[in-house]
Formats: C-alpha cells, sequence, structure tokens
C-alpha cells in the first residue's frame, strides 16, 4: 500500500527566503501525523505545496501515489484542506455555505444533500445549520470549515493550526472528533506549535526547524531518545553569564548529570538531563550553595517534545517563536501570502 503521503526532498524559496530547505517524511494511511515547529519553521509553506497552492523549487510530493506536481487535479480529489484563518462568508447560514462548497467540488445535488448532513452531524452542527454564519462562535466557524473540508471525502485530511485561537473546551472538541476521523480511516496531517496537541494527538510526528525536519518518530520515541528526568534551574531570576557558566561547570562533573544546556533566552537558565533519583534536587541545591550560589528556583519533570526541541536546537519551542516574532518582516509575509 502506497504511502498516504510521501514528501521528499521538498526546497520552497521566496525570492531570498528559503522557506522550506529540505523536507522530507511520510505519512501511512489511517494515522495522525503531526509537523511541529515553531512559526516560520516552514510548516505551512510544506502543506501548501502538498495542497497544490504553491509549486515547490524541488523535490517529490506524493498522495495515496499520485504526484501532486505532475497530476494535482487527481490529487486534489483526494485531499481536504483546512487553513489557519477561517474562511466562510457571514451571510450565508452554514447550510449554505456547506451546499457553495460542496458545489465547487462538482458533486451533483443528491451527492451534496447526502454529505452536507454526515459532515453537519460528524461536527454536532445540526442544531447550527440554519443560522448566519456570522452569529458563529469561534469554535463554531472552525467546526464549520473542517465540515467544509471533509465534504468530498478526502483520504487525507489536511489541518494547518486548526485549534490556534480556540477556548480550551472548543480545542478539546476539535480533539475528539480528530480521534474519530482517525478510528473512521481517514488520514490526518495538522501543523501545530502547540506542544500539548501534537503529543495528545499524533501517532507520528515531525519536527521542523528553518525549513529542515530535525527529529521525526513517535512522540514517546523522541523523548525516549533524549533520555532521563529534566531539571530546569534558574540561580536567579536573571543570571550573570559567569555564574551560569561556575554552575554548569559544577554540576556537569555530578554521576546523575547526562548533559547541561545554558538558555541564554531565558535568562541564562540552566537545562539539565539527568539520570533519575529522589535525591537529585536536594543535591544540586547543596552543591550550589556549597559554592555560594543561590537557588531561585528549580523544578524536574519527565521529557516533553519541547526538550526534543531543546536537545537539538540549543533552545527551547517558545525562545523560537519570540525569536520568529522579533525578525518578522510584514511586506515579506504580505507577498509571501499573495503567492
Amino acid at each position: 500500500m502506497a504511502p498516504a503521503v510521501l514528501i521528499e526532498n521538498l526546497k520552497k524559496r521566496y525570492g531570498s527566503v528559503e522557506a522550506v530547505k529540505d523536507v522530507s517524511f511520510q505519512v501511512e494511511p489511517g494515522e495522525i501525523f503531526g509537523l511541529l515547529g515553531p512559526n516560520g519553521a516552514g510548516k505551512t509553506t510544506t502543506l501548501r505545496a502538498l495542497c497544490t497552492l504553491t509549486t515547490p523549487d524541488a523535490g517529490k510530493i506524493e498522495v495515496s501515489g499520485i504526484s501532486v506536481i505532475d497530476n494535482p487535479r487527481a490529487a486534489r480529489k483526494r485531499l481536504g484542506y483546512v487553513a489557519q484563518e477561517v474562511a466562510i462568508d457571514k451571510i450565508l447560514t452554514g447550510r449554505e455555505l456547506l451546499q457553495l462548497q460542496a458545489a465547487l467540488y462538482h458533486l451533483n445535488a443528491a451527492v451534496i444533500k447526502q454529505r452536507v448532513e454526515v459532515v453537519l452531524d460528524l461536527l454536532g452542527l445540526q442544531e447550527y445549520a440554519d443560522k448566519k454564519t456570522g452569529t458563529y462562535s469561534g469554535g463554531l466557524r472552525k467546526r464549520l470549515d473542517l465540515a467544509a473540508g471533509l465534504l468530498h471525502a478526502p483520504d487525507v485530511l489536511v489541518l494547518d493550526e486548526p485549534t490556534v485561537g480556540l477556548d480550551i473546551e472548543s480545542r478539546f472538541i476539535v480533539w475528539e472528533f480528530l480521534r474519530q476521523l482517525r478510528e473512521a480511516g481517514t488520514t490526518v496531517v495538522i501543523t501545530s506549535h502547540y506542544l500539548e496537541e501534537i503529543d495528545a494527538l499524533a501517532d507520528r510526528v515531525a519536527i521542523i526547524d528553518k525549513g529542515v525536519v530535525i527529529a521525526s518518530g513517535t512522540p514517546s520515541q523522541l523523548k525516549d531518545k533524549v533520555g532521563g528526568d529534566r531539571i530546569t534551574l534558574r540561580i536567579r531570576e536573571f543570571t550573570p553569564p559567569e555564574e551560569a557558566e561556575k554552575a554548569k561547570n559544577l554540576l556537569e562533573p555530578l554521576s546523575f548529570v547526562q548533559e547541561v544546556i545554558i538558555n541564554n533566552a531565558q535568562g541564562n537558565s540552566l537545562n539539565l538531563v539527568v539520570t533519575p533519583q529522589n535525591d537529585a534536587l536536594i543535591t544540586i541545591q547543596q552543591s550550589l550553595n556549597h559554592v555560594g550560589l543561590p537557588v531561585f528556583g528549580i523544578s524536574q519533570s519527565r521529557p516533553s517534545l519541547d526538550d526534543v526541541y531543546l536537545a537539538a536546537t540549543g533552545r527551547t519551542l517558545m525562545d523560537a517563536e519570540l525569536a520568529a516574532l522579533g525578525n518578522r518582516d510584514p511586506k515579506a509575509e504580505k507577498k509571501q501570502n499573495m503567492r
């Protein structure tokens, strides 16, 4: 059986900006596959290339064995795409909007009637179907957008940040719906910069940074590769670099410490990978106090996907998000979106 999605050596440049440098992954039929990474990592460009909305400069893209580049019309029949921004006409009712979308898919009248009722039931929208979409809450608008992406019963549903801006209850509704889709055999490809979302939903995940896949596997596999518990330590709220280095040199020789990383973006905090043991926190505090270094804050946890990202790049996803925001060029973004 062909992979539901196959992407090999994908590259895409916008002028001087290399949005996607070299992205490769494959998605198996009937799984939820997550693309995790900060804004500007190349996630959306990768999805737009997959969905025939932009032409890559190089690479191979297939959906169920069909080349997206050579046969885009056939590929689109297998794909459903829900963009990050909800696109609905506020003067139409939910049912009218779905009927319009179904007509754009060139479905015949009998199929349109049947499919509209199916997706309204799937997303719990029947009681809102005949109300104008301009009266919908953010969560309802997103659910309607998901319904529109499923009208033609695609093999693969592609979602770009499907829960951004939603409240917790609406996010959980979308999560449960995606799990039900998977159980019914639909393949789902989802991008997110919410760690807990990918961790909760994805069967497998690829982490993208600066246009390159830096890690891939199941969430458990990725976290197991990092190994050990994590300890986050602050000497002071904003630790001087020389004190952070002193603490690092002191802690690295401890028998249970596997690695120490100084996180410059977060006030020179220290991120430790340690072999789990009951007295780890006490031993660290005593070692620092012995040389006159205080402990402003310390915590211990199991590895997370953020730890995977930190180990691969030396910064957390939050750091990368903040860096991306600081480097944003509104004019360049507008030009890219117009393409």
